[in-house]
């Protein structure tokens, strides 16, 4: 059930960041004013204001997503030799992939201190 929960909000991350997200939301503006317009003042202006504006961050957040992806992709098949095993991990659930982000951490730290580096540098 909660796999099925954070799948959901996943889905919905990535539907709000689509142009349908804001057709739906310019019809319930509509509608507020066809059926209650006397209720839309100051303050239904700037809940409507927040709105957008979250799915204006959120489409931005979501394209700069999808190019940083193209281009680490078109880079791992640029590169001969380069560990592909990765590849498709940005279609994981954020949890899965902080999972493996820690589980990969000791390894990176341990290499880093060996190699004289500064872990953060490695």
């Amino acid at each position: 059930m909660a796999n099925l929960f954070r799948r959901a909000l996943t889905e919905l991350g990535v539907v709000t960041a689509r142009p349908i997200a804001f057709v739906a939301v310019s019809l319930y503006v509509v509608a507020w004013l066809v059926f209650d317009p006397g209720s839309f003042d100051m303050h239904g202006g700037a809940a409507l204001g927040a709105w957008f504006m979250t799915l204006f961050i959120q489409r931005a957040a979501h394209r700069d997503t999808q190019a940083i992806q193209a281009k680490l992709d078109e880079l791992l098949r640029a590169t001969t030799g380069a560990r592909t095993e990765l590849r498709d991990l940005d279609h994981e659930e954020p949890e899965d992939i902080e999972r493996h982000r820690e589980h990969q951490r000791p390894d990176n730290v341990s290499a880093a201190k060996t190699a004289g580096v500064a872990p953060g540098l490695a």
